[in-house]
């Protein structure tokens, strides 16, 4: 199919990739250019800062999580009717799993959707030293897929100059600049960005970086590349096929013949400041199996909503709200009741934690929380278990579901981690064991993308399932 397409790359982190490309995204918006956004890689705070400018969901791009076959499908899926798809790299171009290898890396996801690349160049500190950069990256690969620069961090006075000494002496194009700009920095925490919602002047920020694209970055000729891209190709791979990752199950790929139906099963979805990390389309495939999805805040609400078959929590900043969420007591008690009921529930990071008996903060204090999981979570200064992983050995809901595609980020650790699951590093001989399963429950460190392995949703709403049928049967036999 055709799909207008371009992936925005860097060398490495911290060259400006999310600042750029929301600021590309706003300018598109700007000249009522109708763009879907991607993020290469599991993060989730990025796509937070792409749906704040374009006003819709972004989706993320992750070769070891989802398969080829799901980059594809998610690409298609969501960037059909776009009038340009925006892809944001992730950390270095050619950075990849275990740091050693491409595979996983923004240049494996523009290889997969054959997209053409634009790399941004941080020029703070560097002139003719840019074009061996810029040729190395170019010949790392011989289908590297880059086509062009923007030049960061650039005076304009130099831009004219920098701009002709690169392109006679690489051959690719460059599509124009961005000047040091202090007042549009977007700033970080231990896990990624503060959340746009933080600051009240993002708005704003996002507004200024736009207006800025729109003088010094030629938009016109990034659309123009992107219209080039070839046709969006269905290919039929087994997953993630590298012969480097043998541990990666056979079933980490997008299957279109999962389960879909109008039987539909209502699931509370832990939604505010404390739990706000998801992946789209884990939501969007949940609704088309059947879930309605019933958000809730266990920061704000008195108790979870009525009528649920189901919970799920996902991540965040539970410790950053550990003192609102353990005087909310009510919805405390209302979380443990169903629990304990055997209402189904999937938990990770943030939402396990929460689920534990209490959160350690910064200072030493230890806030209780729902006392459904036991065991406490603390702070270690220092990620933890960070990347991927293939989980193996455990059941999803009582049921098997062979190997799972997963990552972990975190900075807090748990004395009761779980040991239903092996999780083996890929590339490596390191492996733990970790998450709690049980026929109601799956919580845990590690993020999951259904896309990887779809019989977790459908482990989990047939459970849900099984929970409402249940629950009428008892309400039946109340009212005899």
């Amino acid at each position: 199919m055709k799909l207008p397409r371009i992936l925005i790359t860097a060398m490495r982190s911290g060259a400006g990739k999310t600042m750029l490309t929301c600021g590309i995204l706003k300018a598109m918006k700007m000249q009522e250019i109708n763009p879907a956004s991607f993020k290469c890689g599991p993060d989730y705070i990025d796509p937070m800062f792409h749906k704040t400018v374009i006003g819709i969901s972004s989706y993320n791009l992750d070769s070891f999580l989802c398969g080829e076959n799901g980059v594809r499908e998610i690409l298609k899926k969501n960037g059909a009717g776009a009038d340009i798809s925006v892809m944001e790299g992730v950390m270095g171009y050619y950075d990849g799993i275990a740091g050693i290898s491409s595979e996983a890396s923004a240049y494996d996801i523009a290889r997969i959707t054959d997209t053409p690349a634009v790399m941004i160049l941080d020029c703070k500190g560097l002139s003719v030293s840019a074009v061996p950069c810029i040729q190395g990256f170019l010949h790392y690969k011989e289908d590297s897929r880059i086509k062009g620069v923007i030049l960061n961090r650039l005076s304009p006075m130099m831009y004219g100059r920098m701009k002709e000494m690169i392109e006679v002496q690489t051959g690719i194009k460059v599509y124009g600049y961005v000047p040091v700009m202090k007042d549009c920095a977007l700033e970080s925490r231990y896990l990624g960005l503060k959340l746009p919602k933080e600051r009240k002047d993002t708005e704003d920020k996002l507004t200024r970086l736009g207006e800025q694209i729109l003088k010094s970055v030629d938009i016109a000729g990034l659309l123009e590349l992107a219209e080039n891209a070839p046709e969006l190709q269905e290919k039929k791979t087994q997953g993630y096929t590298s012969e480097m990752v043998e541990n990666l199950a056979e079933n980490a790929q997008y299957s279109t013949e999962s389960v879909r139906t109008k039987d539909t099963v209502r699931i509370g979805l832990a939604s505010d400041d404390a739990f706000c990390f998801f992946y789209q389309d884990n939501l969007e495939l949940l609704q088309e199996m059947g879930a309605e999805l019933i958000s809730f805040s266990p920061l704000y609400d008195k108790q979870i909503p009525g009528n649920l078959s189901g919970l799920l929590f996902y991540g965040g900043y539970p410790e950053l709200y550990a003192e609102e969420l353990s005087k909310n007591e009510s919805m405390k008690t209302s979380i443990k009741k169903a629990l304990n009921g055997g209402m189904p529930c999937i938990a990770e990071c943030g939402g396990f934690m929460y689920l534990q008996e209490y959160i350690r903060d910064e200072s030493g204090t230890e806030f209780p929380m729902v006392g459904f999981l036991e065991g406490k979570s603390y702070p270690t200064g220092s990620l933890k278990r960070f990347g991927y992983v293939t989980l193996t050995g455990g059941r999803i809901f009582g049921k098997e579901a062979g190997g799972i595609p997963a990552h972990e980020f975190h900075y807090y650790d748990s004395e009761v981690c779980g040991e239903a699951f092996l999780a083996e590093k890929p590339m490596s001989n390191r492996s733990w064991k970790c998450m709690i399963s049980t026929d109601t429950v799956l919580a845990g460190y590690p993020h999951i993308h259904y896309y990887g392995n779809e019989k977790i949703p459908e482990n989990f709403l047939e459970q849900c399932r099984r929970c409402r049928e249940q629950e009428k049967r008892a309400r039946e036999r109340d009212r005899t």
